[in-house]
């Protein structure tokens, strides 16, 4: 059984930093894609970053480029987001995914499994 578990969500002031984790266990291969996403009240899931096994580098959203790093150990099945810089409008709940396929997409319907998500709130 698949699951994942992130970690490090907080309450900062706008400028401030958080570091994300997510622990993923029980996955039987090391080739899948492992994402970021975020949601707000009242506003639809979205994308922040994604990294497929043979990727060298993490795809982001254009909202986060320059203010938020993905970084992800497929061997270690763990993935972290550092953001940096954070706004009101990033406050949200964030989840990590995986997406079996290792295609990997900013698009939340073509992942497989989903964590618990972890609550971040910017607010001065």
């Amino acid at each position: 059984q698949v699951q994942l578990v992130e970690s490090g969500g907080g309450s900062v002031q706008p400028g401030g930093s958080l570091r994300l984790s997510c622990a993923a266990s029980g996955m039987s291969s090391a080739v899948y894609a492992i994402a970021w996403f975020r949601q707000a009240p009242g506003k639809e899931r979205e994308g922040i970053s994604y990294i497929s096994n043979g990727q060298t580098q993490p795809t982001y959203t254009s909202s986060v480029k320059g203010r938020f790093t993905m970084t992800g150990d497929h061997a270690k099945n763990t993935a972290y987001l550092q953001m940096n810089n954070l706004q009101d409008e990033d406050t949200a709940i964030y989840y990590c995914a995986i997406d079996r396929t290792n295609f990997g997409s900013l698009d939340y319907q073509l992942y497989d499994y989903w964590g618990q998500g972890t609550q971040v709130t910017v607010s001065s």
